[in-house]
């Protein structure tokens, strides 16, 4: 009996080492395999200027290919020209993309600077930005301190095919929503407010999602912590 109790304690301790010894799935090769197929059906789908189709596509990228994979460590700027790399943003991250050519809605922006400055103890919140320096400097005064504002430099990632996907396959903007461990936990698209054009539409229905957001990277927090213990 002791034998077997022994040797069963073995088998259940090498399962859990090999499953943490398993290489993680990384971004860019998860959607390496799909993003060919997913983007001749959606280029036909907006042909056809059928956005249902084109918006259940996408939902089934992210569900089935991209949640639980881990973001790729890419490389980005700060303003001050520093380079920083991705990983070194420790806690559960909200990250968004954005182009200097996008206009956001006229409440989006002060709706997620109150939500930055609400719950940036607990969570980086950063927009990762395309398109000219120049106009993103612009665009960088409008947002909250507490917010990361870093752009990518296509010169130097031009090789990157995570970064390259970001930009030409998921589109602008875009939210991804990411665990302390670098895992992705969703990916939302960010324009189904934009055309809100009162102030208060705008700013309650962009707070409320942006909100929506954080719950999500807190209760991916909260059942890692379980999982540890």
């Amino acid at each position: 009996m002791g034998k077997k109790l022994l040797l069963l304690l073995l088998m259940v301790s090498f399962t859990a080492l090999s499953q943490e010894n398993e290489p993680k799935m990384l971004f860019s090769k998860a959607i390496g395999k799909n993003i060919r197929k997913y983007r001749r059906e959606s280029k036909q789908a907006y042909a056809r200027k059928d956005l249902e189709r084109a918006e259940f596509l996408f939902d089934s990228l992210v569900n089935n290919v991209i949640n639980g994979t881990y973001i790729d460590n890419f490389n980005v700027r700060k303003f001050s020209g520093r380079k920083i790399e991705l990983y070194k943003f420790e806690k559960p991250t909200y990250l968004i993309t954005y182009a200097s050519w996008c206009v956001p809605g006229v409440g989006e922006i002060p709706a997620f600077n109150d939500v930055a400055d609400r719950y940036y103890n607990e969570i980086d919140f950063i927009i990762l930005f395309w398109g000219s320096k120049k106009k993103i400097r612009k665009i960088k005064r409008k947002f909250s301190r507490r917010i990361n504002i870093l752009y990518v430099d296509e010169k130097e990632n031009r090789y990157d095919f995570a970064i390259r996907t970001m930009k030409h396959s998921l589109g602008f903007p875009t939210s991804f929503f990411i665990d302390s461990d670098k895992k992705i936990l969703d990916v939302r698209r960010n324009f189904l407010h934009h055309y809100l054009k009162d102030y208060t539409s705008s700013y309650n229905s962009n707070y409320q999602s942006f909100t929506s957001g954080v719950s999500l990277l807190h209760q991916g927090s909260s059942g890692k912590i379980k999982d540890d213990k």
